[in-house]
This record gives structure tokens, C-alpha cells and sequence, in this order.
């Protein structure tokens, strides 16, 4: 039997707080256990029944789901963002934010949304410790249990996962370790990588090719965020001039 993981939703607006329902019901391993129309009610009510995972909008009178959010950290819920606004997404995933799903929000789009919340609660199960391990030419991360060598030149891209990381190695291998991107970026060795967005730290000898939103490495298309498109650009004209 699949593991059935509990849900709050939380929106100031009726209508969406129905289509989110309806989402929901739609997976029989989500199991929604009540709808508040704004933050502090939502704070009161799981005071009384926690929950694993907490569907949130952003811009609500009063308390914001961003400080909700603040206020749920170490509580150990996960919080998945849904708005209409694309600009807050820097800010949640600062928050450490699951997913941030723009409304409105298909059944397909949702869909993987699920698979993030099976993927990442298995993960918590497992028990991964935050560790890592500096070395020249190589780092040691903790991951299923055990300190695993990871040489810099195999990494391919590193992805945000909620407060994990995905370390992406040739031939399509994935190291999943309990650390924040922030960490993540300060440990590469930055002639080695550069982030080119708030979820993905890319190694600069695996960009194949370069476009005005996105890099190419492998079969992978890696976007390119607005507050990292000038660095990139400039570190790619830089090493032009050096190959003249």
C-alpha cells in the first residue's frame, strides 16, 4: 500500500482553494485534511493536527504565505507554493520551498508535483545527515546512509530539492544529500561551476551550448534565471577571449 501523506490548503480565494481540493483528490495517496482561507488560521489549526504537506498561496491579507512559510521552518512540513505571480519565485525558494506551482495549475503539472512529495518524504526516511567533505579534486557527501567520493570533473549539474540536493554525474547518475544550495555553491570550487539559477548549479566544462534562457548539457535543458544571465554571459565572453 502507497504511504498517504496529509495536506492543508491555504488561500484567500474560495474558488482556488476548491480547484486545489479537486487536485488533490484526484491522487489517493494525498489526503487532505482541511482548507483555510488565511495564515493565521491555518497556524492555529496545525497547532491542533499537524500535517506533512502544506499547499500555500503568497500574496493573502494579513500574514503572507512567504512568512507562513518563515514560521513553519524545522516544524518538519513541507510547503508547496501556488500563485499567479512568477516574481515571488526567487523568494520561495529561498524558503526551501518543495515546489512553487503557478496558477493555474494543470492535472499534468500537479501530477509531478506528487512525485516531488514521494520522492522527498522517501528521502527523509532514509535518514541522510547533512555532510560533506572537502578535498582537492573531489568532496564526500553523506547519502543513503554512507559518506559517498564524488570527483568534481564527473559532476555534471547540482538541483534544489527542497532543503536536499541532487548532484547530477555522467551517465545519468543521481547522489541525493541533505544540504542547502547556498552550501552547495560556497563548497564547488568556483573556476569549476557557476549557478545559473535559484535551483541549479551547472559545471562550466559540461555547457555544451548556450541560449538567452537556458544551457544545454546532454540531453538536459537547464534554465537560466535573470539574476544569473549577466555572470554567465560573462564568464562565457571571458573564456572566448582567452581561447583567442
Amino acid at each position: 500500500m502507497n504511504e498517504e501523506f496529509t495536506c492543508l490548503c491555504v488561500d484567500d480565494e474560495p474558488l482556488a482553494l476548491e480547484v486545489m481540493a479537486s487536485l488533490i483528490q484526484r491522487h489517493s495517496n494525498l489526503k487532505l485534511m482541511g482548507k483555510c482561507s488565511n495564515a493565521l488560521e491555518a497556524m492555529e489549526r496545525l497547532k491542533q493536527q499537524p500535517v506533512q504537506v502544506v499547499f500555500s498561496d503568497i500574496n493573502m491579507p494579513g500574514v503572507s504565505g512567504i512568512d507562513f512559510a518563515k514560521a513553519l521552518k524545522d516544524s518538519g512540513t513541507v510547503v508547496i507554493f501556488t500563485t499567479a505571480y512568477q516574481e515571488y519565485a526567487a523568494e520561495a525558494f529561498e524558503m526551501e520551498a518543495l515546489d512553487y506551482l503557478l496558477k493555474p495549475i494543470s492535472p499534468d503539472r500537479f501530477a509531478k508535483t506528487v512525485k516531488r512529495i514521494e520522492e522527498y518524504f522517501d528521502l527523509r526516511k532514509s535518514g541522510n545527515a547533512e555532510d560533506s567533505t572537502l578535498n582537492e579534486g573531489h568532496m564526500f557527501v553523506k547519502s543513503d546512509g554512507k559518506l559517498l567520493k564524488v570527483n568534481y570533473a564527473d559532476i555534471l549539474y547540482v538541483e534544489a530539492f527542497a532543503d536536499y540536493v541532487k548532484i547530477w554525474t555522467q551517465e545519468d547518475r543521481r547522489i541525493v544529500t541533505l544540504q542547502t544550495m547556498k552550501n552547495m555553491e560556497n563548497a564547488l570550487p568556483p573556476e569549476k561551476f557557476i549557478r545559473v539559477h535559484r535551483s541549479f548549479i551547472v559545471a562550466i566544462d559540461k555547457i555544451q551550448s548556450v541560449q538567452s534562457t537556458a544551457v544545454k548539457i546532454g540531453n538536459k535543458e537547464i534554465p537560466v534565471g535573470k539574476n544569473y544571465k549577466d555572470p554567465l554571459m560573462e564568464l562565457i565572453q571571458k573564456m572566448n577571449l582567452m581561447r583567442r
